[in-house]
């Protein structure tokens, strides 16, 4: 189950165009690296993967969580369907006419 989710999540959870944002970083990365060494820069670096780790890990438990209560949502819900919508809206009005015939 979780490798479906895993798929779903991947199929319908976009990340969104932020190419002013992976600028921004590039350029704080640069700037960082020109400052540290090598073994801060390495403990630096893995830093980020964990953040970056720990945020999918959030982004497909939120999906998970979001699709289990849609489908939850869906499990309540009565089917819909128009014509027996309208049959029942039909023998309303047929009864309210003639309040004395059962229908």
């Amino acid at each position: 189950m979780y490798d479906y989710m895993r798929a779903l999540h991947a199929r319908f959870c976009r990340e969104p165009e932020l190419q002013k944002a992976r600028e921004e970083l590039e350029q704080a990365y640069r700037e960082i690296k020109a400052r540290l060494g090598q073994q801060d820069q390495e403990t630096l670096l893995q830093l980020a993967d964990l953040e970056n780790e720990l945020r999918e890990e959030v982004s497909l438990t939120s999906f998970i969580a979001g699709f289990q209560l849609g489908m939850g949502i869906a499990g309540e819900m009565e089917r819909y369907c128009f014509e027996d919508e309208e049959e029942k809206r039909a023998t309303e009005r047929a009864k309210m006419r003639c309040p004395q015939v059962k229908i």
